[in-house]
């Protein structure tokens, strides 16, 4: 089974040797007297969720980066097709930020042109089957509550915009210049009072899950940085 790394690979790989007009390897950039390009993946980046409606679980997605370079001049008209081709379609994305010698020295050539490029990819979560009901249903009414709450970075400045999702319904809200936020209506069950308050934090490229006391008056979640 192909996974979702793998399959990103395989796919720009395969889009380079069209662009290119020749086969380009995955592997590590080489030190190669007759040219060509290579591609090879560098770090994977996160990227912004997605919730959807109807309780179905949305995918986990991310980006894969890759470097793509050509050891000789040779390798420089392909590596211009490859430039021309993703700027005018506008995928995938280009970065170009592949100049650092420190990148050079640990994957063992010498500096040379080359393109970052961020191929995005995801992994499906399907939503797992609901056990069977073996008792009978009860129903009771659950109290609702009005939750405050501050979100800050990790020298305690206030982070504005972040999108507050409470884990499980349609209720969110946004903080406002001071970092807070409130939620209204979130369920409180008086037979587990102490359960905690799960909520999902988005912004900044980053998706934080956090659970809060409910018996805390104004809980601060930390976010971590990029």
């Amino acid at each position: 089974m192909t996974g979702a790394i793998e399959a990103a690979v395989a796919d720009l790989a395969a889009w380079l040797t069209g662009v290119a007009g020749d086969p380009v390897p995955v592997g590590p950039p080489r030190d190669d007297p007759d040219g060509g390009l290579t591609v090879w993946p560098l770090e994977l980046r996160p990227a912004r969720q997605t919730a959807g409606g109807g309780g179905a679980r949305e995918p986990y997605r991310f980006v894969v980066r890759l470097l793509i370079s050509g050891g000789g001049p040779a390798a420089l008209p392909a590596l211009d097709r490859v430039l021309a081709a993703a700027t005018t379609a506008g995928q995938p994305e280009v970065v170009l930020a592949a100049g650092d010698p420190a990148l050079w020295r640990a994957l063992g050539v010498a500096p040379r042109p080359a393109v970052l490029l961020d191929v995005p990819a995801r992994i499906d979560r399907p939503a797992p089957a609901a056990p069977p009901v073996r008792q009978p249903l009860r129903l009771r009414q659950l109290d609702l509550r009005t939750l405050d709450g501050r979100v800050v970075g990790p020298e305690r400045q206030p982070l504005a915009a972040m999108r507050v999702e409470l884990v499980g319904t349609t209720q969110a809200t946004e903080t406002d210049a001071a970092g807070r936020f409130r939620l209204v209506g979130v369920p409180h069950d008086p037979e587990a009072p102490d359960r905690p308050v799960r909520i999902r934090l988005i912004g900044r490229g980053r998706t934080h899950t956090a659970e809060l006391d409910p018996a805390d008056r104004d809980p601060v979640v930390v976010c971590a940085p990029d």
